[in-house]
């Protein structure tokens, strides 16, 4: 009777060691499987992008053919006829386009080559209106440099000066041919020619004839209501412009404008006043 348990122990171990023997496999159908259901789930992930990709570039095509949204009105502000018709013809954009298809950087770029264009503004009004907003190129003197250029209140030079437009801006003379002198030189002169905007009077911007510069920065500012040429660094006419107002106000008062040759502003307390008979007044 104590024999028969030995036997039903020894099956037992039998069938433990089955079972151990079964795991490897079980392991890898069960690695099969979730690799098997990845797959799965990532190519109907993939398949449904390609489709929304397909649907998204049905719809576009649709869309570019679409009268909905045809560029029909092309409206351009801040010009005048002639240039807009200019800026028109460079836009090169058809009847036909649809709004959705025109490319604003694109079309930015090819308006703002026109030499007399700052900057534009683009905006679509869907569903038929493209609208251009030009900023043009004001001049504020005219730079001599071998020609004749415009130049703005930046300092910078836009365009050859046509001998038959109108003329009547300061002269800028002195600029150096030299790229780095030259932009110092023009920065000078446009920081100039903003502290006068903002004068009346024979100190005035409609005043003023010419602008010599030369590289050191020193400037000399000729004024058609004053027979003195005025000198001074180029940074300090706003700082010292209060000074000259009240110099020129006495030098007047006094009668004595007519026979000053030199206003020199170049020192740091008052400034030095040359008479046309060589005299000297500091």
């Amino acid at each position: 009777m104590k024999k028969k348990p030995k036997k039903s122990r020894s099956v037992l171990k039998k069938q433990a060691i089955k079972k151990r023997k079964r795991k490897p496999s079980s392991n890898r159908w069960r690695v099969t499987r979730l690799l098997f259901s990845f797959s799965l789930k990532f190519s109907c992930l993939l398949a449904g992008l390609v489709l929304i990709s397909l649907l998204f570039l049905y719809l576009y095509e649709n869309l570019l053919t679409s009268p909905y949204i045809r560029l029909e009105r092309v409206i351009v502000r801040g010009v005048d006829e002639k240039l807009r018709h200019t800026l028109l013809k460079m836009s090169e954009l058809k009847p036909d386009t649809s709004l959705l298809a025109v490319h604003l950087d694109e079309l930015k770029q090819r308006i703002e080559k026109h030499p007399w264009i700052r900057s534009v503004n683009l905006e679509k009004r869907f569903p038929h209106t493209l609208v251009i907003k030009a900023e043009k190129e004001k001049p504020c003197a005219i730079v001599i440099m071998g020609n004749m250029h415009y130049m703005n209140r930046w300092g910078k030079i836009f365009r050859r000066v046509d001998m038959t437009a109108h003329m009547d801006f300061p002269l800028v003379t002195g600029i150096s041919k030299n790229g780095s002198d030259r932009e110092k030189q023009l920065q000078w002169t446009a920081h100039v020619l903003r502290v006068l905007e903002a004068e009346n009077g024979s100190l005035s911007l409609a005043q003023l004839s010419e602008i010599h510069v030369e590289k050191s920065g020193q400037i000399s500012l000729y004024f058609l209501s004053l027979p003195a040429v005025i000198e001074l660094e180029g940074p300090q006419l706003e700082e010292k412009m209060e000074d000259l107002k009240r110099l020129v106000k006495h030098l007047k008062r006094t009668g004595r404008i007519q026979m000053v040759k030199r206003i020199n502003l170049n020192y740091r307390e008052g400034a030095v006043v040359s008479y046309k008979n060589d005299g000297v007044v500091s």
